[in-house]
């Protein structure tokens, strides 16, 4: 057997992270998808769709992990979200669970007892709490508490940076629709101190 070190390398450094992570509802609508490797818009689509088809309707005792080409899906349901996560072939899947229900904790931790709204009205934080355990899609810390301590930290800092009265949560919302403004209680189209665009 020839075994060439350039390649040896290649795959275990591909084999060592994620490519990407959807939350999708039982609905098939996305929740939060973060790409971590390089994909077009037509790849990102066709990847989504293919997690709707595949992982969507399967049943609750079928295995957790789907091979599809270069990637596979390793996913798992909690309530009504599954956490879809696509990695190498040659990647652990046990791992992957593992860093999933991890994942899961972490957010647990800091909405109590997570639930599909949280990921709505709140995806910066769950995208915060995503980045601060994965860079690149490798797991960097997989201390929860060490993970949320970093978010509060982030929070006071931005809260110690606005000036007293203003509303830091129109700023942190803008991609929230009128009608979502209006259900979380603020003026719709007031966005900071630049007012309305």
């Amino acid at each position: 057997m020839d075994y060439d070190r350039a390649s040896i390398k290649s795959k275990a450094s591909a084999a060592c992270g994620w490519n990407f992570i959807v939350l999708m509802s039982r609905q098939g609508k996305i929740r939060l998808s973060e790409f971590f490797s390089s994909y077009t818009e037509s790849q990102k689509k066709r990847i989504l769709r293919d997690i709707a088809a595949d992982v969507l309707p399967r049943q609750a005792k079928m295995c957790n992990i789907i091979e599809k080409g270069e990637y596979k899906f390793v996913y798992r349901r909690y309530a009504s979200l599954y956490f879809v996560v696509g990695c190498p072939v040659e990647m652990n899947e046990l791992i992957v669970l593992e860093q999933i229900h991890l994942f899961v904790e972490a957010l647990d931790g800091y909405f109590n007892s997570v639930c599909e709204l949280d990921l709505v009205f709140s995806l910066h934080k769950s995208l915060m709490i995503l980045f601060e355990m994965f860079i690149g899609g490798m797991l960097c810390e997989s201390n929860r508490r060490e993970v949320l301590q970093q978010i509060v930290e982030a929070e006071e800092m931005v809260e110690q940076m606005t000036k007293p009265g203003e509303d830091t949560s129109s700023q942190l919302d803008d991609g929230l629709s009128f009608q979502e403004q209006f259900q979380l209680g603020r003026k719709p189209g007031a966005r900071g101190p630049r007012g309305n665009r």
